[in-house]
C-alpha cells in the first residue's frame, strides 16, 4: 500500500495502537577517539560531518536476538502484558542466514506458538515491520504484536572503513501493538511506504549471498561487509522520506504544521536536519539522539521513540510524524498521536 496520491480515508478493520515501548542498548561505549586511533579521521570531522559522539558496540558473545530479546521484555513490561499473538523482527544482521532470528526470540519469551517472523527492509525495517503488524491486527489475524528492531551493526562493519565505521551502532527497541479503535490516541495511521530497487547497490553487501556464490571463497574479505555510496544515499534519503512524510501526513488528514514531533531514522545529523529542514519542521520538534547511539539501523525508531518519551520530549497528546530509509533502497512513514500512560522501559 503506497498512499502517495491518497487523502484522509478510512481503513476497515480494528486499529494498531501503541501500548508499551521499550529499548535496549550494550553497555560498552565507543568514543570517536577510541575509533580514530585506526582510522584517518578525527573527532572533530566525526562530530561535523555525522554529528555523533560515541556509540554502542555488542560483545562478541552477543548476538542480534540478545539485543531483541531484552527489548522485548521491557516492551511487554510497559504494555503490561505478558503474550502476544505475533513477533516481528525487523533486522538487517539475523543471528543466522537460516533460520529467521524471530522465532527463536519468541521462544525465549516463553511466547508458546506465536507467529513469528523476520523482516528485511534495512534503517527502515522497523517501520515497514510495523505496517505489516498494523496489517495483521487490521485483517483480524492478531489481537497483539510485538515490534523489534534489532541490530549488531559492528558485525558487518569493517572496522578500517572510514566512510562505515564511525556511523553504526548496536542496539534495539520495541514496541507493543494492540487492536484498539481508529482515531484513538496511539493509533497508527495510514503507511506511506515504497522501495527502488534500481539502487540496490547503494548500500549492500557484495559478498556471502546466493548473488555470486561461486565466489564465496576468493571474494576479497572487504565484501563481507557493507559497503555505501555515502552522497547517492543522502541525496535519496533526504528526497524520499521527506516526500513519504508529506503523505503520511495527507493520508492522516493533517498538515505539517500541526507535527508536534517529527521522528526520523537516526541516518547521520545532517540527513535527519535536512529531512526537518524540507518539511519545515523546527529543530525542537524533531528529537535526536545519534550523538550518543549513533546510526542503529533498524532499531534506530524504536530507540529514538523510547528515548524522548522517557526524556519528556515525547508527550501524551503529540501529533507525532515518523520516517525512516534503509537499504533496498526502501522508505516508510506513518503517524500517531502519543498515548497517555505509556511509560518507556530503557
Amino acid at each position: 500500500m503506497n498512499v502517495s496520491s491518497a487523502g484522509p480515508r478510512e481503513v476497515p478493520g480494528p486499529a494498531a495502537v501503541v501500548t508499551g515501548v521499550g529499548s535496549h542498548l550494550p553497555p560498552r561505549r565507543v568514543t570517536n577517539d577510541e575509533l580514530c586511533s585506526r582510522l584517518d579521521s578525527s573527532d572533530e570531522w566525526i562530530r561535523e560531518r555525522i554529528g555523533i559522539q560515541e556509540r554502542r558496540r555488542a560483545d562478541a558473545a552477543v548476538s542480534t536476538g540478545d539485543l531483541a530479546l531484552e527489548a522485548a521484555r521491557r516492551a511487554m513490561r510497559s504494555a503490561g502484558v505478558t503474550d502476544v499473538d505475533a513477533l516481528v523482527l525487523a533486522t538487517t544482521t539475523p543471528d543466522h542466514h537460516c533460520p529467521a532470528t524471530a522465532p527463536a526470540v519468541a521462544h525465549r519469551l516463553g511466547l508458546q506458538d506465536a507467529v513469528a517472523f523476520d523482516v528485511t527492509a534495512g534503517c527502515a525495517g522497523f517501520v515497514h515491520a510495523s505496517a505489516v503488524a498494523a496489517g495483521l491486527i487490521s485483517a483480524g489475524s492478531a489481537r497483539r504484536v510485538l515490534v523489534v528492531g534489532a541490530e549488531t551493526m559492528s558485525a558487518i562493519i569493517d572496522s578500517d572503513d572510514r566512510a562505515t565505521a564511525p556511523l553504526f551502532g548496536d542496539g534495539a527497541g520495541a514496541v507493543v501493538l494492540e487492536a484498539g479503535l481508529r482515531g484513538q490516541d496511539g493509533c497508527l495511521g495510514p503507511f506511506a511506504w515504497g522501495s527502488d530497487g534500481s539502487l540496490a547497490d547503494a548500500i549492500v553487501i557484495p559478498a556471502g549471498g546466493a548473488r555470486a556464490r561461486d565466489r564465496r571463497d576468493t571474494a576479497p574479505a572487504g565484501d563481507f561487509f557493507v559497503h555505501m555510496r555515502g552522497n547517492e544515499v543522502f541525496r535519496h534519503a533526504v528526497r524520499r522520506m521527506s516526500q513519504a512524510a508529506r503523505d503520511a501526513v495527507l493520508a492522516a488528514g493533517w498538515t505539517l504544521d500541526e507535527v508536534d514531533r517529527l521522528i526520523v531514522h537516526q541516518a547521520n545529523g545532517r540527513i535527519g536536519a535536512s529531512v526537518a529542514d524540507a518539511l519545515g519542521i523546527p529543530a525542537e520538534r524533531t528529537p535526536s539522539n545519534i550523538a550518543r547511539v549513533g546510526n542503529t539501523a533498524a532499531a534506530s525508531v524504536p530507540l529514538l521513540l523510547a528515548h524522548a518519551a522517557d526524556e519528556g520530549r515525547l508527550k501524551p497528546g503529540h501529533r507525532v510524524l515518523v520516517v525512516a530509509f534503509g537499504s533496498g533502497l526502501a522508505w516508510a512513514a506513518t503517524t500517531l498521536v502519543w498515548p497517555p500512560g505509556v511509560t518507556a522501559e530503557l
